[in-house]
Parts: structure tokens; sequence; C-alpha cells
């Protein structure tokens, strides 16, 4: 997940690096884009099944996925997230 979200925002090869540590250094400097901007999440759904099972209990409880969008929001980014019918989620 974390090279997808990379590529989507650095582009080819780039990635966020291997936790949501790292992603939260990436949102507040560094190689990156700075927030505010909007992250259109296509097929979302894929990405929050293929997670639900990885529940991160030190923080809350919540699965990886759910953690990331919070994490990214926190940061004002807007998260957009569609399903695979091109409609738009809530986490």
């Amino acid at each position: 997940m974390l090279l997808a979200l990379g590529e989507a925002l650095l582009g080819p090869g780039a990635n966020y690096g291997r936790d949501l540590d790292s992603v939260q250094d990436y949102l507040c400097g560094g190689p990156s884009v700075v927030p505010p901007f909007t992250l259109v999440w296509h097929h979302a759904d894929i990405a929050r099944h293929a997670l639900a099972g990885h529940v991160l209990a030190h923080l809350g409880g919540l699965s990886y996925f759910e953690e990331t969008v919070n994490l990214l929001r926190k940061y004002g980014v807007t998260v957009v997230l569609q399903g695979g019918d091109g409609q738009s989620r809530t986490p």
C-alpha cells in the first residue's frame, strides 16, 4: 500500500517508507507533496478488504487501512475513497 501511495504522489517507483511513521515523516516535509491536497483513492474497497485483518492494537484497534486514512486526514490531506463502482465512500 505504501508503494502505491508513493507512486500516486511522487511518481513511478517511489514509496512512502515501510510504516506509518514514515508516512508521517513524509507529510511533514522531505521529498513529498506538501498538504493540503486531495487524494482520490480509486478501488479503496480492495485495500480496505485486503488490510482488514491488520489491526493496530497500539493505535486504538483500527485497521492499517483506517489508520492510514486517518493519518493522511490529520495532516491536511482530503481523502476521497472510491469503490470499484466509482462511488465515494466514507471510512
